[in-house]
């Protein structure tokens, strides 16, 4: 039987924590399942009341607005995605294999759906991540934002690989900055490849050609 685990944000992004009741997290599935569908854009709370049978204020209860919505799922994801990759590189004492594998591990997110959590789709929830996260904090709001703390799950993950940089090279100047780019590179060079080709050389749904271009460019930084 597969492990159970539960993610739960303490975040001024919701009203009400969705995790703690089946409408919460029947809310948290079925935007999952719509954003990936109709997009951001088209997405709205009425049609989220339509799918999961109720109304449009108890969606309101839950968050004040899509914008705060779409920042709880892309921190949630960033919090999974935290707790994978401690998990899968917890017994590996080499610094250099431990990035290697968490370099594959954040690539290869969308691959399969986590049994451990059984009401969010993750393969669903990477893509939305891929096409909508940076519509999170490329806003007018971002500061405000960011001191409310909107965006600890994210430098969280970022700083957690930046610490292994260090361990395999302490005078490397540049770990979050480095990290922070493997990250958005992660998505993006998927997003190329499935929608603007020409600005990439990895094919659409490669996610191999894209954990090996990341350790090519992660590595060449960091052993110089």
């Amino acid at each position: 039987m597969a492990t159970s685990i539960h993610i739960s944000l303490k975040h001024q992004s919701y009203l009400r924590e969705p995790e703690g009741t089946e409408l919460g997290r029947k809310i948290i599935a079925e935007s999952i399942r719509l954003i990936n569908e109709l997009g951001f854009e088209d997405f709205t709370f009425k049609k989220l009341a339509t799918e999961i049978g109720s109304t449009e204020a108890s969606v309101y209860r839950y968050f004040e607005n899509k914008h705060k919505l779409l920042v709880y799922l892309v921190s949630w994801y960033w919090a999974w995605l935290h707790y994978t990759v401690t998990f899968r590189t917890q017994n590996i004492n080499d610094a250099r294999e431990r990035l290697s594998r968490a370099i594959e591990v954040i690539t290869k997110a969308g691959e399969e759906d986590d049994p451990a959590v059984a009401h969010i789709d993750e393969r669903q929830l990477h893509r939305v991540v891929i096409a909508e996260s940076p519509k999170v904090y490329y806003t007018k709001e971002v500061d405000t934002e960011n001191k409310a703390g909107f965006f600890l799950e994210y430098k969280r993950l970022c700083h957690h690989l930046a610490l292994i940089v260090l361990e395999i090279n302490a005078d490397y100047r540049y770990p979050h900055a480095l990290m922070s780019t493997m990250l958005e590179a992660a998505h993006q060079q998927l997003y190329f490849a499935q929608h603007l080709p020409s600005l990439t050389d990895v094919r659409s749904e490669q996610y191999s050609e894209t954990v090996a271009f990341l350790k090519q460019i992660v590595f060449a930084a960091v052993d110089k």
